[in-house]
């Protein structure tokens, strides 16, 4: 499960249009138009067997990306399975027919190149960033794995002791570990799929069988399971050629029922504490259900998000930073797995910080109540300068690691709405959010009964 930020490289272009768009004159209208002019190239189709595949040219650097996305994740794993996804994300690194163990990471490490995989809420994912004349190389070896892979007891020991070692490490002796993108789901959901714990507990970890690896495999690791999104230097007639050629021959799979994974209306605030012998300051996350995406309100919490939370001019950080001197620091957003795209299914908006052992909560929630009160007199200009820095957030999304984001973006949608191009219209969704539409779901969304606090005590006082 990688849960670190992917460095962030410029996109001079985009950005400097949208610096100026926030100046008057004649000058930064233009900029802006040209930033709102944008769009990504997409060229979107199926296999035969159901693989779905994106490709998106982008000729400015000789390189080309290879994101490989399988519609399971962290949600619908089996019950008696926790932590499975998670799991099965290090069993591909495994061997394959062709490639033996880390056999996979060599061939593209000696090319030049660079790979990672993560496991999140309703998907795991595997992708490769390669020099332009490597891409053949990149598909065929995807392709590989996806085939088949070398499903053993012992690949199937080793990396059972793998994860729960990065259990342990990253969670159970770590200060805050797992606070708050590991512990508030469990806490602010009810259906099961959505409130278990997704790293996986031991004894299920331990509990699974080689048979269990297998049927997994051949159940979710299929064609018409996933999506194939190619981003970079790269010719479409000579991508499409090695798409056809390496995958085309895989078998579709019968695909199970998807699980039920909708959550009941929150009527009443959550209020939880736990302890960390570890921590030594208390700290604190304040969520709220989201809206559903693709939705006005869901648009509208975009842009509340960057009022409330991102930057050092939104309002928790001038309130809880400047003001008040509470904490250094205010995380938050919506997905800690991501980000706001690349989900599909209940989520949360989340604020957390670190504060004084002798600040109580309280005094911290007042400050998020004082702040949400806020937007009742939220103006144009102010989802104006919100919808800049949204806009600014995601040509930064979309340019990260050579591409990488893009993709990431494509394969999301294609996934989930059947519609990679979706990518080309978020801005005009953004832009259709009115003050009264921002006023309206934080009415309906930031209530106080429909959220969840989640405080961590070093000394677990109770409320």
């Amino acid at each position: 499960m990688n849960r670190s930020r992917i460095p962030l490289h410029a996109w001079p272009a985009a950005v400097l249009a949208l610096v100026l768009a926030a100046c008057s004159g004649h000058e930064a209208k233009q900029e802006t138009a040209d930033a709102s002019s944008f769009r990504v190239p997409v060229e979107y189709y199926k296999l035969d067997n159901g693989l779905r595949v994106v490709l998106s040219e982008d000729h400015h650097a000789p390189t080309v990306v290879v994101a490989v996305y399988y519609n399971i994740g962290f949600r619908i794993e089996p019950k008696d399975r926790t932590g499975f996804a998670h799991l099965f994300e290090h069993m591909m690194f495994q061997g394959s027919e062709n490639l033996g163990k880390m056999e996979f990471i060599k061939l593209v490490q000696q090319n030049g190149g660079l790979l990672n995989g993560s496991t999140r809420f309703d998907f795991t994912n595997y992708f490769e960033v390669m020099p332009a004349h490597k891409l053949e190389t990149a598909l065929w070896a995807e392709a590989d794995r996806m085939k088949g892979l070398a499903i053993t007891q012992e690949n199937l020991t080793n990396q059972q002791g793998v994860v729960k070692n990065e259990v342990k490490v990253n969670v159970l002796n770590q200060p805050y570990g797992g606070f708050p993108w590991l512990d508030m789901p469990q806490y602010a959901n009810e259906n099961w799929y959505n409130a278990h714990n997704f790293y996986g507990d031991l004894k299920d970890l331990d509990s699974a069988k080689l048979e269990d690896v297998d049927k997994f495999f051949k159940t979710y690791y299929a064609p018409n399971n996933a999506v194939i999104t190619i981003v970079g230097d790269f010719t479409t007639e000579e991508a499409k050629k090695w798409v056809q050629q390496y995958f085309a021959p895989l078998p579709a799979a019968t695909l199970p029922a998807k699980p039920d994974i909708s959550e009941p209306v929150q009527q009443q605030e959550k209020r939880h504490i736990k302890e960390d012998k570890l921590a030594s300051k208390p700290a604190i996350a304040i969520a709220y259900k989201m809206p559903e995406r693709n939705t006005p309100e869901y648009f509208a919490m975009g842009l509340i998000d960057q009022l409330l939370v991102q930057g050092n001019d939104s309002k928790l950080a001038q309130r809880i930073v400047q003001d008040k001197g509470y904490t250094d620091r205010v995380n938050g957003g919506i997905n800690y797995l991501g980000n706001m795209y690349n989900y599909n299914g209940p989520m949360v908006w989340m604020a957390n910080l670190i504060y004084d052992n002798a600040l109580p909560a309280d005094s911290i929630i007042h400050q998020f109540d004082q702040a949400i009160l806020e937007l009742d007199a939220v103006s144009q200009e102010d989802v104006d300068l919100a919808l800049v820095k949204v806009r600014s957030d995601l040509y930064d999304t979309m340019d990260r690691l050579s591409g990488f984001g893009r993709a990431d973006l494509l394969a999301s949608f294609a996934l989930f709405d059947d519609d990679p191009n979706r990518i080309n219209l978020l801005e005009s969704e953004f832009k259709k959010v009115t003050p009264d539409v921002v006023k309206k779901t934080a009415k309906e969304y930031l209530r106080a009964t429909n959220r969840t606090i989640l405080i961590i005590d070093p000394k677990a006082t109770n409320l």
